[in-house]
């Protein structure tokens, strides 16, 4: 069977100084956990890395540099001796394969010379094989400014050619930026928020706040599909589950009704700072975007980060909701957020909750409410699932 070159391109590891490699390893790492039963040769060298397997292989590894954070591109290529006359014959071998495939007539030429004892410039290998290639395929027209198809050629340890790479995830690989404790609900922000920060390198793991009979397993079955979903893309994600239902209703029988939501928030942010610690991660990370609905105004906020003892990393705060909505559809989670079950938060939230709170009276009014057992009980039933990358998974 015939063997498949894949290129890949780094991005902003090549930015890392003396800690470089430390990125670096942590990429191809990810790369061997998302390809693990897959035979492929992976390699670094000269600031890219090659991955070679066999062709019928290259669906799985096509979807692997599509999810994997800390890759810029990839593509598909074609390696050759350094030598002009070589680099004219791959290149005339990829333009007559893009023409079969009906591409388009309008091209250009973008080369790459990292290794500057080559006899060409980088202008030079460009105008040489586009002339070339005009000669073998007269149909062919240069446009610079708005080409069909681009044929890319970079010099390094070798000739590498290749046609309109696929753009990555970009980012910092898993791993290399600690660990977050994400506030997960069956909503469409926090699935986002999740996404972002791994996509920084950050291992996440979930806590979702559940309250039967209040809510079923439907809506369980959801947070839990949404965690299996950002694990094709962060890596392995724990999901924390919490028994909400006493606390939730403490808080409405004990407490006043239109606090409800800030005080169910706040019992929820003190529980992930227990579970986050416990877990040793190094932050909490939310969905909340500002002034998107009432317990995400700058002064509920305030208040419930105080009951946070972890950094709160909140990667939506600027962002508005049809921001966040395309970006749920672009990684997968959109259609599953808007299933319709409801979760605990919907359910036991007053309907004209306050939007400038006072954070002094709140604070008094959240130590009338007596709910410290509660909260402790709950960190102790925690139910605990585990979703990894799955490469039936699409």
């Amino acid at each position: 069977m015939n063997e498949v070159l894949y290129l890949i391109k780094p991005g902003e590891l090549t930015l890392k100084g003396k800690n470089r490699k430390f990125f670096e390893d942590r990429l191809q790492s990810s790369i061997h956990r998302k390809l693990e039963g897959i035979p492929f040769k992976l390699w670094n060298r000269s600031g890219r890395m090659y991955i070679q397997v066999e062709e019928g292989f290259t669906s799985e590894v096509d979807r692997c540099l599509r999810t994997t954070p800390g890759i810029a591109g990839f593509a598909p290529t074609e390696g050759c001796e350094k030598d002009p006359t070589r680099l004219v014959q791959k290149a005339l071998e990829l333009g007559g394969m893009v023409l079969r495939k009906g591409r388009g007539k309008r091209f250009k030429v973008e080369a790459r010379r990292e290794d500057k004892s080559f006899t060409l410039t980088s202008y030079q290998i460009a105008c040489t094989l586009g002339a070339e290639l005009q000669k073998e395929y007269p149909e062919l027209i240069v446009d610079l400014h708005n080409p069909d198809w681009t044929l890319y050629v970079e010099i390094r340890d070798r000739g590498y050619l290749y046609v309109d790479s696929e753009r990555g995830l970009r980012g910092l690989p898993t791993g290399t930026s600690g660990r977050g404790m994400l506030l997960l609900s069956g909503g469409i922000d926090s699935p986002v928020a999740g996404f972002l920060m791994g996509v920084r390198g950050m291992v996440i793991e979930a806590v979702y706040f559940h309250s039967p009979p209040y809510t079923g397993e439907q809506a369980r079955k959801k947070v839990e599909s949404l965690s299996e979903r950002l694990a094709q893309i962060t890596g392995a994600i724990t999901l924390h589950v919490v028994p909400f239902t006493e606390i939730q209703v403490a808080i409405r029988d004990r407490g006043v009704w239109d606090e409800a939501t800030l005080m169910n928030r706040a019992a929820m942010m003190r529980i992930a700072s227990r579970i986050a610690e416990k877990r040793k991660s190094h932050c909490l990370i939310t969905g909340e975007s500002l002034g998107q609905v009432a317990s995400q105004t700058i002064e509920s906020i305030g208040f419930t980060n105080g009951f946070a003892d972890l950094p709160v990393l909140r990667p939506l705060i600027g962002m508005d909701k049809e921001w966040i909505m395309e970006k749920a559809r672009e990684i997968g989670t959109y259609d599953i957020s808007i299933l319709p079950y409801e979760d605990c938060c919907s359910l036991f939230s007053p309907p004209h909750p306050l939007t400038r709170p006072n954070p002094y009276i709140l604070q008094k009014h959240w130590e009338t409410l007596g709910i410290e057992e509660l909260l402790e009980a709950a960190v102790t039933k925690v139910e605990r699932k585990r979703f990894t990358y799955s490469k039936l998974h699409k």
